[in-house]
Parts: C-alpha cells; sequence; structure tokens
C-alpha cells in the first residue's frame, strides 16, 4: 500500500474534495488515481485540480529567500501549503479487521466470495483527515479489470489498466483525437486486441488503407504492421473495392462488387451534398423504385436522355416525341417533370460509371458474411476510391445488407433456438460523415448505434471531430477513448451525457499529445487518463503470444495481485 499523500479537509461529491498534501506538489499531477479510506469505505477517485494556499497571505507575498532554510522548510510545509482536489467517483466495502469485529470480518468474506463485494458510484463523503494516498497496484487492478492493457497510469509507479473487451463490444464505442495524435495506432491496437480474444468479428471499413497491410510510421520512420500481418490470412481476411483490386500492390483474399440491385433510393439521397441533389430528386427516387422495384437504378440508366422518334401526323407534319426508352417518356407516364428527371439522371451517371458498380446479378455480402460469421475479421480497403461519395455510399450499402443478414440470425435465435450469431464490430473512420445530425437517423450506422447491440451488432467509430456527431447518437456510445482535442465542442461532445464532465473537461484539455488518453463511459467503472500502450515489437509479440518485457511485467503484476489479495483477504 502507497504512503499517504495528504488528508481530507472539505469539500462535497459535486465540487470535489479538498485535501491538503503533505509531499512537495510536484510528486503529484492532474489526473493521478488516487484512494481514500474512511471508515467501512474506501473511495477511489481523480485529482482533478491543484491550488496554492497560505494561512497568512504575507509569507505568500514575500519571498523567503532571507530566512534560515530550518525556518523556511517548516513555512512551505505549514504557513504555505498545496491543496489538491479529488473528484470522487466510486467506493467500496472495506473489509473489517478481523481482530475487531471477527463476525463481520467473515461475513464481508463470504459476501465478497458471492460476488456482492465491488464498486459502486460514490454516495457518501469521507470523514474530515481521512488519508488519501496513490492507488497502488491492487486498486487499479480491483477497478479495471479486464483481459486487454491499453496503456498504464501516468502516475509512477506506472501500473497496467485494462479494458474488459467483451463488455467493450456490448454497446457501440468511439475513439477520438485531433488529426496528430495517434487514433489510428490506438484504433489497431484495440481491433488488435478484440481479434485476439475473439470477443467479437470486426468489419473496417479501411477508408485510407492504413489496417490490414503494413505502412511506415511517418513521425519515427520504421514499419508497422498491419492487422493481417499480425494475425494471418486464416483470421483476417483483406478485402478490395473493385474487380482486379490490390492493395499497396498485394492481392486480396477477395474483391468487391456493388450490383445495381442493392442500391436503394435512399441510398442517393445520403449524397445530395457530394452530386447536388435538390428536393425534387427525392420524388423522383420514389417514381423511380415504384416503377422498377428493385431494378430501379438499372432500369434508370438504360433510358436515353433527350432522345426522341420522328411522328406523321394527320395533316403529314412531322412531329418529334421523346422516344419510349428515354427519360422523358418515362417522366411523362410517371407525371414527373422532365427536367428534374434529366437532371437526376445526368447525377447519377458517374456512380453508375464506378467500376465497382455492377450489372451482373451477385451477392456481394457472402463472402463477407461467411468470414464473419465463422469468426474471421474483414478489413475492406477503399484503394484508389478515397472520396466521400465512395465511402459514404459502399460502407451504408454493405452496412445495410450485413445488419439485414445478422437481424435475421437474431431472429432465429429468439423464435427457433438457432445458435446465436457471433457478435460483430463494425469500425468506421470520418465517422461525422456518416453520423452528422442530417444523416444519422437515415443510415445503417445511425440504426445501429440506437439499437444497443440489439442484434448482436455495435460499432466502433473514429473521428476527430465528434462535435460532427450527433449527440444522441453520441450519447448512446458506451465507451469513449480519447486523445487530444483542442476545440471546445468536440470537448464538450466527448463528454456529454457523463457524469463529472465539468472536473473533466480541463483533463481532457491538457493531454500529452500522442501519450496520454482519457478512458471514459460506461465500458470503464471510471474515468482514468492513461499513457497510452505503443504499437510497437512488444505488442506484436504480445499479440502473437510470445514472451516479452511487457509480458513478463504483466505476469509479475498479476502474482504480486494474488499475493496482495492471500494478504488483505486470505
Amino acid at each position: 500500500m502507497n504512503e499517504t499523500i495528504g488528508y481530507v479537509v472539505g469539500g462535497g461529491l459535486k465540487e470535489g474534495l479538498n485535501i491538503r498534501l503533505t509531499i512537495p506538489a510536484d510528486q503529484v499531477q492532474e489526473g493521478s488515481f488516487v484512494v481514500c479510506d474512511s471508515g467501512p469505505w474506501r473511495y477511489f477517485g481523480l485529482i482533478t485540480d491543484l491550488q496554492l494556499g497560505a494561512t497568512d497571505p504575507r509569507f505568500a507575498d514575500e519571498q523567503g529567500d532571507r530566512l534560515q532554510p530550518a525556518i523556511r522548510a517548516q513555512i512551505l510545509g505549514k504557513t504555505l501549503f498545496t491543496t489538491l482536489t479529488m473528484f470522487p467517483t466510486l467506493m467500496v466495502e472495506n473489509q473489517p479487521d478481523i481482530e475487531v469485529d471477527k463476525d463481520g470480518y467473515w461475513e464481508w468474506q463470504e459476501r465478497a466470495d458471492q460476488g456482492e463485494i465491488s464498486p459502486r458510484p460514490v454516495k457518501t463523503v469521507p470523514a474530515h483527515h481521512s488519508p488519501v494516498r496513490l492507488a497502488d497496484a491492487f486498486d487499479v487492478e480491483l477497478i479495471f479489470r479486464g483481459d486487454f492493457v491499453i496503456g498504464t497510469t501516468i502516475e509512477e509507479p506506472h501500473h497496467p489498466v485494462k479494458l474488459d473487451l467483451g463488455k467493450l463490444v456490448k454497446r457501440s464505442s468511439g475513439i477520438f483525437g485531433a488529426t496528430g495524435t495517434g487514433k489510428s495506432f490506438l484504433t489497431r491496437m484495440v481491433l488488435a486486441g478484440v481479434m485476439k480474444g475473439d470477443v467479437a468479428s470486426a468489419l473496417v471499413f479501411d477508408m485510407h488503407n492504413e489496417y490490414g497491410v503494413g505502412d511506415t510510421d511517418s513521425d519515427r520512420g520504421v514499419r508497422v504492421e498491419g492487422l493481417r500481418d499480425l494475425f494471418g490470412r486464416t483470421r483476417v481476411q483483406l478485402a478490395a473495392l473493385g474487380a482486379g483490386a490490390t492493395i499497396r500492390g498485394k492481392t486480396p483474399d477477395f474483391t468487391l462488387e456493388l450490383p445495381t440491385s442493392d442500391f436503394l433510393a435512399s441510398d442517393m439521397l445520403l449524397l445530395s451534398d457530394a452530386i447536388g441533389l435538390n428536393e425534387s430528386a427525392t420524388i423522383v427516387l420514389d417514381a423511380l423504385e415504384n416503377s422498377f422495384s428493385n431494378n430501379w437504378f438499372r432500369e434508370f440508366m438504360a433510358l436515353v436522355p433527350g432522345k426522341t422518334e420522328e411522328v406523321v401526323d394527320e395533316n403529314g407534319k412531322v412531329k418529334k416525341y421523346p422516344a419510349p426508352d428515354s427519360v422523358e417518356a418515362w417522366a411523362r407516364s410517371n407525371n414527373i417533370h422532365e427536367k428534374s428527371a434529366t437532371a437526376l439522371h445526368r447525377k447519377l451517371v458517374p456512380i453508375f460509371r464506378k467500376p465497382y458498380v455492377t450489372n451482373k446479378e451477385i451477392n456481394p455480402v457472402s463472402m463477407m458474411v461467411d468470414q464473419l460469421q465463422n469468426g474471421k475479421h474483414v478489413v475492406l480497403s477503399f484503394g484508389e476510391f478515397e472520396s466521400d461519395l465512395d465511402y459514404l455510399l459502399v460502407s451504408n450499402i454493405l452496412t445495410r445488407r450485413i445488419r439485414a443478414h445478422w437481424v435475421e440470425l437474431t431472429n432465429k435465435h429468439k423464435s427457433d433456438g438457432a445458435p446465436a450469431p457471433k457478435p460483430l464490430m463494425i469500425a468506421i473512420e470520418e465517422a461525422h460523415k456518416l453520423l452528422n445530425p442530417q444523416l444519422a437517423r437515415h443510415t445503417s450506422f445511425g440504426i445501429i448505434a440506437r439499437e444497443l447491440r440489439k442484434y448482436y451488432v455495435t460499432l466502433l467509430v473514429i473521428d476527430q471531430r465528434p462535435s460532427g456527431i450527433d449527440d444522441e447518437i453520441m450519447s448512446q456510445l458506451g465507451t469513449r477513448i480519447t486523445g487530444w482535442l483542442g476545440d471546445e465542442d468536440d470537448i464538450r461532445a466527448v463528454l456529454s451525457g457523463l457524469a463529472g464532465r465539468d472536473q473533466l473537461r480541463g483533463m481532457l484539455a491538457r493531454l500529452q499529445e500522442k501519450e496520454e488518453v482519457l478512458l471514459l463511459g460506461w465500458g470503464v467503472k471510471m474515468p482514468i487518463p492513461v499513457r497510452s500502450r505503443r504499437y510497437d515489437d512488444d505488442f506484436y509479440a504480445d499479440m502473437r503470444g510470445k514472451d516479452t518485457p511487457q509480458a513478463r511485467a504483466k505476469h509479475s503484476t498479476k502474482d504480486f495481485l494474488d499475493d496482495t489479495n492471500d494478504a488483505l483477504y486470505g
């Protein structure tokens, strides 16, 4: 157990506890994980502020260099002091002393064995002068139990902080941070943990071709491995968009094309900004689906705009009329404005001519679904198709089809007793483009985020602009892992819906770039800043199950915790 760093002198649940520091102020920092024992309860919290105080302002205003060192030391420790603010988040019942309360000790032990002793939200406050100390390895392990080390506590000694990945995938989650703060590496680590732990199948929409295969880290100038490099083809399948496509010169395991029969009118409405659709396009698209059903896109694009035929009337005059296979003829027969129909046709031509769009009757998700159902993971590379239009269109159509398949499997499980589907986590970059307030209610992703894993499907959203994501969607994200954010609106968005957001706001704004992240939300028992784990050779070896210094340290920590448990609880 760590030594005392101070004692409680005031405060409350809302504004935090005031702690009088008894050690030099430079030995603690904002975000440190601290513990306070008081009577039957042990309190856990974070340092959210440090303030200088003085019993006599005169000593604070005047420099003490004229005083003798011994007197100056006494003034700095007594008259001049530092006060911490502790934001209490959890409390747990302390084990009674067996020598003082033998019956209470064994009753506590029995409840602990039954799992009834666990951290709970803080409901009361410790007594005045209760001692406060930095959390030790046992405290960290008690609160952050899991199977994947995401990082370590920021204070020394650095204790490993673990995520429960099984709990993580039960609700949608998010990874946030300003550009250049290491979101991609953090995402790779989380995905690698999910893959190694086999807690869910992962479908990754790899917009910038950086998750599947290895790449060079521009900051360090070293090669970093992709998910396929870590786990091999037997576990991670690479898919590429378009027949004959490659991924950084490598042949994918399979390629993906979208048949025109998979396109819905609503898919095109998502692209309104990208292709310049106006309000009249909605009317035309509805009429097209009514006319041609699932084949509306293929049949509409087969029509020829401006095509006419000559007809001789009864007076021998030649008149031109829209040809039967023209856009105008279809518009007239369906009471649609001709110019609106031809304008829509013109704007849809670039999509129809995309190399990955085909008229062939194929099932584009059959291969993908087969891999995901069997516990494999799929990374879909967009290759040369890195525009917002490609990303919006392809990801939404595929996600809609895959979700429909998981809904069918779930209904069979609930009604017919069939096996439950494999949990599926879908990772999407640039999430604000798919989940902004204008589109969130209409995309497949918005539906999944609101379903809270009802059909065993969740999202992992990655974004540098969380303020651009719909507020309702943000509120549904269970676990949030965020690096430094400089924009106040982004900070507000990440902290929305969380208790203690006012205390955490400054902590998030002062995270060290590329070094620290803040864990928040439903997936962790309490918020905590951590020193992020490195995506390096030690991490690769750990994911492959090899012995590394980090792995040995983890086992040493486990042995220490076992010894501590034996000493504390018998």
